[in-house]
Order: C-alpha cells, then sequence, then structure tokens
C-alpha cells in the first residue's frame, strides 16, 4: 500500500518551494521596477488649425 503521509509531505514541501520561488522573482522585480528612472514622456503639438477649422497647409 502506498505511504500517503510520504507522499504528501513530497507534494506539500515542493508546493511550498514553488510558492517562495514565485515570491522571491515578484518582489525582484517589483524591486527592479521601484529603481528604474522614470520615463521621459512628451506631448506631441496638435497640427494648427486655419479658421475653417482644417489643418493648415503642410502639415
Amino acid at each position: 500500500m502506498p505511504d500517503y503521509r510520504e507522499m504528501y509531505g513530497i507534494l506539500f514541501r515542493a508546493t511550498e518551494q514553488a510558492i517562495n520561488l514565485l515570491i522571491a522573482a515578484q518582489r525582484r522585480c517589483e524591486e527592479l521596477f521601484l529603481d528604474a528612472e522614470e520615463p521621459v514622456i512628451r506631448l506631441a503639438e496638435p497640427p494648427s488649425r486655419g479658421d475653417d477649422g482644417r489643418p493648415e497647409e503642410g502639415e
């Protein structure tokens, strides 16, 4: 007869190791994100509009 207690223990320890590995990876990624420089965001100027609301020539 299989030793279910031993099998449960093996699966439980492996599950615990997998969870701890994922938590460590998530923490490391969060540290990298927080340590990263802020991106430079530049807004583009909207095209100039004439009196009739249409874009001006050349744009």
